[in-house]
């Protein structure tokens, strides 16, 4: 891998439910998921530009995607407030697991379980 290349370029998330994953994730961030089935995957995506060059992903259910507390830690974008996004956690069906804190000069920090059980993180600037 190159200094000069994004060093993740795509994430699943794991989902139990499709349905209600995606609707979490719209909630909370205020955006719209388009849905499609892959392979017998049913994914649903966060919102991309095809050829800016910016890692993507989406919510996956299947049999090999199995939600967790445990595993890998995705940082999702909460720009310009995390606070926003954390206050509408709760309400969407996930909890807030570690508040908002500072990550030192790389500016905030907060840990949440989603919907279907994933340990996921937000990272904002302010």
């Amino acid at each position: 891998m190159k200094k000069d290349v994004n060093s993740l370029n795509w994430f699943e998330i794991p989902a139990k439910n499709i349905k209600r994953s995606k609707k979490f994730y719209e909630n909370i961030f205020g955006i719209k998921m388009e849905e499609m089935e892959m392979n017998g995957m049913q994914m649903a995506f966060f919102p991309w530009k095809e050829g800016s060059g910016k890692a993507n992903g989406g919510l996956v259910q299947s049999k090999m995607h199995k939600p967790s507390k445990d595993g890998a830690v995705i940082y999702l974008n909460a720009n310009p407030k995390l606070d926003k996004v954390l206050a509408k956690i709760p309400k969407a069906g996930g909890k807030v697991v570690m508040p908002k804190m500072q990550a030192g000069d790389f500016g905030f920090m907060a840990f949440f379980i989603d919907s279907e059980g994933n340990r996921v993180a937000l990272h904002s600037q302010k």
